[in-house]
């Protein structure tokens, strides 16, 4: 037989006969004969191995005879108690089987006892008689907030969530499950709001989730930005439904599988939706029952009777958040609205309240008012104040002045050219608006004079057409255009704010790294910007009301990436004016004011955000001495309840005199700025700033803290600077008292 000759096997062969040699006693069997396929037999010697020992004969009977003795052994086994399969685990099971409901009292979801637990609710110390009696089974936990997020809120934010929590609960108003978040912009409202829900999904003193589901209802550009902030925060531990768009049917379809969720543990908690989608397919959402709605940019439901606001009124639904940065000033009626949405009847009826605080408040406030009608209304106003406030937080921005960089917001007062002046003066003398108001009333020609003034204030192309077609106020106006102008292209030089912002784009573009929002109220404004900038080679996106909602986040998000080659982000302030994060950049200019405050500030506080790294600077234009400045005024000018809004006729006649409408319409061309020549600043001698503001100087109150005054010497923007070395302007600088941290 032939063997291999491989050194392995040798010495295997080897080892072999050595150990036969030592077992002489043992010989191999005799070979078996083997049949081959065509039947022959075949002999040959057959090697077993000497380590195979012959099998023991077993016996067919078992060992244990007795019956009793076998099922003891079978339960022996069956009974060892499960065991985790994970190394040196310690957990909770201990010798226990599966199935079998843990004894003892109940725990809480989160250890109240780490170091930087947030604790909302500690159950009350009872005595050792007390926990003798006590039912562990109804015995109340902790509730602690998830120490993934209790790990990232600031003070301010943690305050924020124990607030909210206290109202949705009942805690802080028996009876009342709402309340009103009106931290101002930056402060990190959505953080907060998503913390309250997730608690709320998760636990309860009872040991079992508050509520089942969670509404969520902003605005339509801010419905992604919700759905990402939870998955930011949450990291893929809750599936919320965000419904941006659809046809009507799918909606539905969605609407209705969210509705129909039931249990501990529903799949997707939390609808993201905005107030258009909320109001189309409300019947949907009103067949169901919802644990929380939270309403993103509240001051939306100022009028009770709106679709929006009777829509959400009637979801079934006992807990309800309002968020507003900008809380509404304008009346007193708005402010039972927004009271009375999150809490139905903590201030009356509308008859009741009207009877009980705005009468008297309005009578006290009243120039002709008498002694005891103003001891009246300050003693209503400060009773409302009071239940106001146990159901509304309110923070500053001051706050964000420890974790945020530098903001500098600096107000332009730019000269018309002589073009817009000519315009202007002679858009008075024909439309004649001053002599309508005469009459003591408003007409709707005396509205279309404000927004004509405003658009010739930001750049005469904007009225361009109105010239040709010789509107009223604007017969023979064209001939004031230079030869061959065109509204093909765009010319900076004819405007005093479009000057301006050319060279500081120019300056920003040529000397940094930074970024600038251009913020307009007017879409027609945002063509200007974008002939603007093809003619400058700028890399611009543009963001208003006629981009779809999917678009809207995904150009935010590009032109965050700091490796983005965007330059400018256009914005309608009407569009995208609340809620967005726009910190890939630190410039905003606002080329025009708004009449509500709240506007301005809203769409101001894009840049200045949680996550901005580089200072920030605010370019506020006004065109000097025009209805701009006017506006500009009547925003800070000092009133308790009431800001200017110009939205319909009967909200003018409300807000302002015919005095004050007058002054609208006048031109006053010798001034640097008119607002600041109305504040008397004693800052500034012949323009120029030449102390630091006496205590109790008009400087300290709340019309001109806006206003530092400076000439190019005190102008602590470089960016600004240049342009004053190319343009005639006055500025006037705004910083609280933590923003000038840093500041040489």
């Amino acid at each position: 037989q032939r063997r291999s000759l491989a050194p392995s096997q040798l010495a295997k062969r080897k080892a072999g006969d050595e150990e036969e040699e030592e077992e002489e006693d043992w010989h191999p069997p005799a070979a078996r004969k083997r049949q081959k396929a065509g039947g022959e037999a075949e002999s040959g010697e057959c090697y077993r191995s000497p380590f195979r020992k012959p099998l023991a004969a077993l016996t067919n009977r078992p060992h244990c005879l007795d019956s009793a003795q076998h099922e003891a052994f079978i339960r022996s086994i069956l009974s060892k108690p499960f065991k985790v399969p994970i190394p040196n685990y310690k957990g909770p099971l201990g010798l226990r089987a599966l199935g079998i409901k843990r004894a003892g009292l109940r725990s809480p979801l989160h250890d109240p006892f780490e170091e930087g637990a947030l604790v909302l609710y500690e159950p009350p110390v009872l005595s050792a008689h007390d926990q003798l009696k006590i039912d562990k089974d109804k015995a109340p936990v902790h509730v602690v907030v998830d120490p993934v997020l209790s790990r990232v809120l600031r003070p301010h934010q943690r305050e924020g969530v124990k607030f909210l929590w206290d109202c949705v609960t009942s805690r802080r108003i028996p009876g009342s499950h709402g309340c009103i978040m009106a931290d101002e912009m930056g402060l990190g409202k959505t953080l907060q709001c998503i913390t309250l829900m997730w608690t709320l999904l998760r636990q309860s003193p009872d040991c079992r989730p508050e509520i089942e589901k969670a509404v969520v209802v902003s605005p339509s550009s801010l419905v992604r930005n919700w759905y990402n902030e939870v998955e930011k925060w949450l990291g893929g531990r809750i599936q919320p439904l965000a419904i941006d768009g659809g046809s009507k049917e799918e909606i539905d379809r969605k609407l209705v599988g969210f509705m129909n969720q039931r249990g501990l543990r529903v799949p997707s908690p939390i609808l993201i939706i905005s107030y258009e989608t909320f109001r189309l397919h409300a019947e949907v959402l009103q067949k169901g029952s919802v644990g929380l709605v939270i309403c993103d940019e509240g001051h939306r439901l100022k009028n009770s009777e709106n679709q929006t606001y009777q829509a959400l009124n009637s979801l079934n639904t006992p807990r309800r958040v309002l968020i507003s940065g900008t809380p509404i000033q304008n009346d007193l009626l708005e402010y039972f609205s927004l009271v009375h949405f999150v809490n139905s009847g903590i201030l009356g009826t509308a008859q009741e309240f009207k009877r009980h605080f705005e009468m008297p408040i309005l009578k006290g406030r009243d120039a002709d008012a008498s002694e005891a009608e103003r001891h009246k209304g300050e003693e209503r106003l400060k009773e409302l104040i009071s239940i106001v406030n146990r159901c509304l937080i309110r923070r500053t921005s001051d706050i964000l002045s420890k974790y945020l960089p530098v903001k500098i917001e600096q107000v332009v007062c730019c000269r018309l050219t002589p073009l817009q002046a000519e315009l202007y003066k002679n858009f008075l003398k024909q439309a004649k608006p001053v002599e309508e108001l005469k009459e003591g009333k408003i007409s709707v020609s005396s509205l279309s004079s404000i927004t004509s003034l405003k658009k010739l204030c930001n750049h005469p192309a904007l009225i361009h057409d109105k010239c040709v077609e010789e509107e009223e106020g604007f017969m023979g106006a064209l001939d004031l255009f230079p030869a061959g102008y065109s509204t093909k292209s765009v010319e900076p030089q004819l405007s005093g704010k479009m000057l301006v912002l050319d060279y500081i784009l120019a300056v920003t573009k040529s000397t940094s790294s930074d970024k600038v929002v251009l913020v307009s109220n007017y879409t027609q404004t945002l063509d200007l910007f974008e002939k603007l900038c093809r003619s400058r080679r700028y890399l611009y996106v543009r963001l208003d009301g006629t981009m779809s909602i999917k678009k809207r986040a995904k150009i935010v998000e590009r032109f965050n990436n700091p490796s983005s080659p965007e330059f400018i982000f256009m914005l309608s302030s009407k569009a995208g004016g609340c809620g967005l994060n726009l910190i890939g950049a630190n410039r905003l200019v606002m080329f025009d004011p708004d009449w509500n405050p709240a506007n301005d500030e809203q769409a101001m506080a894009r840049v200045w955000r949680d996550g901005q790294k580089k200072m920030c600077y605010i370019y506020r234009l006004l065109s000097t001495g025009t209805i701009e400045e006017k506006i500009f005024q009547r925003q800070t000018h000092k009133k308790a309840l009431s800001s200017c809004v110009v939205d319909e006729e009967q909200d003018v006649e409300r807000h302002f005199s015919l005095g004050e409408l007058r002054e609208l319409f006048t031109l006053n061309e010798t001034t640097t700025s008119d607002t600041h020549d109305k504040i008397k600043c004693r800052r500034c001698v012949n323009g120029h700033q030449v102390r630091p503001p006496p205590e109790g100087s008009d400087c300290t109150s709340d019309v001109s803290q806006w206003h530092h005054c400076a000439d190019k010497r005190g102008l602590q923007d470089s960016v600004l600077k240049a342009a004053w070395d190319a343009a005639v302007t006055f500025a006037f600088h705004h910083h609280s008292h933590e923003e000038q941290r840093g500041i040489p």
